[in-house]
């Protein structure tokens, strides 16, 4: 063989191990805490799923683990992303209580009407406000729920006196918050836990939003639901987290790391929003009627009293926030000012 050959061949080899390296195909971990059926998986991390692997030519393609299959908690899914575990969570990053302080003012009572603006204005918040909270991940998207409400199993309060004494399940620190200062007693407690607890008893209703419900059928338990009437900031919400171990992120090569880009951000959240929860409310609420729950909504006069009963939340949540460290008052105010700029 000519001498000149044996480079030529040499450099042709190693570009075939390269072009072989980078069409190699990278499985994503997915983690989630819900059923496969869920809403959130059906509406949500399925179809982002679907979109990173199609935009990358099945370069990308995610291994979706519903209903903690890999091992764990609903709260312990975060560190499960940061220490690297698994590839990707989506989390209700406060269940794990005390650590996600600063984004959690977007959990505070009657904060946004729709899910796609409290959305946008959680990620453009914790982009400027939150992001160490959230160290040793790449958040892709954030999002807010379509609102909690309460369900009950065979209690039909329709005022703030008929709620004392009422067991009512909690999602998070502050939902437990303004359950407590609505005069009901707080049990905390993640989602997944909801059917056995309310079908024996243990608790008397529930705060659920409408996306929440088919995945765990509690439109077979739940005859009564008390919500915040339409276009009026809900009582209650939760925050999600769809992140990444920032390890594996920065692994990826340059065009891979372009596709979770693409589907990442404030366009993903809005889509988030609107998508997996705002536009499912609707056919929820269909199915909770037509299961025989009764829909009831909070008048006017209550819905101010129910608001004033939990202002002391907001004051004990911008204490929280100080005596860390941050400015509570004006990080509140600008989630406010975010909530009412993207719902224009």
């Amino acid at each position: 063989m000519p001498r000149i050959a044996r480079p030529l061949l040499a450099a042709a080899a190693a570009l075939l191990v390269h072009a072989g390296a980078q069409a190699q195909q990278v499985v994503l971990k997915v983690h989630h805490f819900l059923p496969a059926t869920s809403s959130s998986q059906v509406h949500l991390i399925g179809p982002w799923c679907e979109k990173i692997n199609k935009a990358s030519n099945d370069r990308l393609k995610c291994q979706i683990y519903p209903s903690m299959q890999l091992g764990g908690t609903p709260p312990q899914l975060f560190d499960q992303a940061r220490d690297g575990v698994v590839d990707i969570i989506w989390t209700v990053p406060t269940y794990a209580a005390g650590r996600f302080t600063k984004s959690e003012v977007f959990e505070l009572p009657f904060m946004a009407a729709t899910a796609k603006a409290g959305s946008q204005a959680l990620w453009s918040y914790v982009q400027k406000n939150a992001l160490d909270e959230f160290k040793g991940t790449k958040l892709i998207f954030m999002h807010v729920h379509d609102g909690a409400l309460m369900h009950f199993r065979d209690k039909t309060p329709m005022k703030l006196e008929d709620l004392k004494g009422l067991k009512v399940r909690a999602a998070t620190r502050i939902n437990a918050q303004l359950i407590s200062a609505l005069g009901a007693t707080p049990v905390q407690m993640p989602l997944p836990g909801v059917p056995d607890a309310l079908s024996k008893g243990v608790i008397d209703g529930a705060s659920v939003p409408w996306e929440g419900v088919p995945s765990i059928k509690l439109q077979e338990i739940a005859r009564h639901a008390l919500d915040t009437a339409p276009g009026k900031p809900r009582m209650a919400n939760t925050i999600f987290a769809f992140t990444m171990n920032q390890a594996r992120y920065d692994s990826l090569p340059a065009d891979l790391k372009k596709v979770i880009d693409d589907n990442s951000g404030l366009a993903a959240s809005a889509w988030a929003g609107e998508t997996a929860f705002d536009a499912v409310m609707a056919p929820h609420q269909k199915l909770a009627r037509d299961a025989g729950e009764k829909i009831h909504f909070l008048t006017d006069a209550e819905y101010a009293r129910w608001a004033k009963a939990a202002e002391q939340i907001d004051d004990e949540w911008v204490k929280t926030v100080s005596a860390k460290g941050a400015n509570g008052k004006q990080l509140l105010d600008e989630a406010r000012a975010l909530i009412t700029q993207y719902s224009k």
